[in-house]
């Protein structure tokens, strides 16, 4: 699945691309994609749409149009790409933009699981998936007072709370393992538990690790690319993520490969803290 810093390749892929583009009207195939509002309303408006900016929230793309916000969400393999008009419409294209200059961007997603809202900007704090999500990892106020309050009733291993969207957005099941090896913390270890060491190197390592895969285009597992069919680097940089069985980087120990809350976790039994 597509994680902050893929995300964040793809919103700088499309802004040089995308910019000042005029959105003439718009192709759904599949209305599963479109979450807010109705596929009729979405189509009629943001006809005519300039785009004028692409932002980013957590995971989720933010083009910034002229009354509106298109929010899209990736989820596990949604991907955009900008093709010609005359180009022959792939079967999992499921939204297709039509531009101003004869060309198109097409949403392709082949498990359909991605989602798209226009919002009117003047409802963007009322309405949507944006009104429930955490902080950036950037963002002042996350520090070590906030995370102490968001983590002191959590009983959940640290692992599984790294990936609530409501206290800090973007980090997925991936980066959540290198941030933990990183900080030196037993995925196990309820977020409760944690002291104040703990959630300052989780701040920040989710800041340095995330700030590294996006200079580095982002991790590409199996089937995520970015804009275009573009992949990311960031895979030769992981040092306990899918790396099962080789040792660790930090002290040659094995690193092994639980279930924690259903997700695959990686991790150093003898560098990461026990329980």
């Amino acid at each position: 699945m597509p994680e902050l810093p893929e995300v964040e390749t793809v919103r700088q892929g499309l802004k040089k691309l995308l910019l000042g583009r005029i959105i003439k009207m718009v192709c759904v195939y599949y209305d599963g994609i479109i979450e807010y509002p109705s596929v009729l309303e979405f189509t009629s408006n943001i006809e005519n749409q300039r785009i004028n900016d692409i932002d980013r929230y957590g995971k989720w793309l933010i083009f910034v149009l002229d009354d509106y916000y298109l929010l899209s969400h990736l989820r596990m393999e949604g991907k955009y790409f900008i093709k010609d008009a005359s180009d022959e419409l792939n079967k999992h294209e499921h939204v297709v933009f039509k531009l101003d200059n004869d060309s198109e961007l097409r949403y392709m997603d082949v498990r359909k699981f991605g989602k798209m809202h226009l919002i009117p900007k003047d409802k963007i704090k009322d309405i949507g998936p944006l009104i429930d999500l955490g902080l950036e990892p950037w963002d002042k106020k996350l520090d070590i007072s906030y995370l102490r309050d968001k983590y002191k009733n959590k009983k959940l291993p640290i692992k599984s709370v790294l990936l609530d969207q409501s206290i800090i957005v973007g980090i997925g099941n991936i980066y959540a393992d290198e941030i933990l090896f990183l900080a030196k913390i037993n995925p196990y270890m309820r977020a409760m538990d944690l002291d104040d060491n703990d959630l300052f190197n989780i701040i920040k390592y989710t800041r340095k690790v995330l700030e590294r895969a996006i200079r580095e285009g982002g991790t590409t597992i199996r089937s995520y690319s970015s804009v275009n069919g573009v992949h990311g680097l960031f895979q030769q940089e992981l040092n306990v993520h899918s790396r099962e069985g080789e040792q660790c980087p930090s002290c040659g120990n094995k690193i092994v490969k639980v279930k924690i809350g259903g997700r695959g976790t990686y991790y150093c039994e003898k560098c990461q803290k026990g329980v």
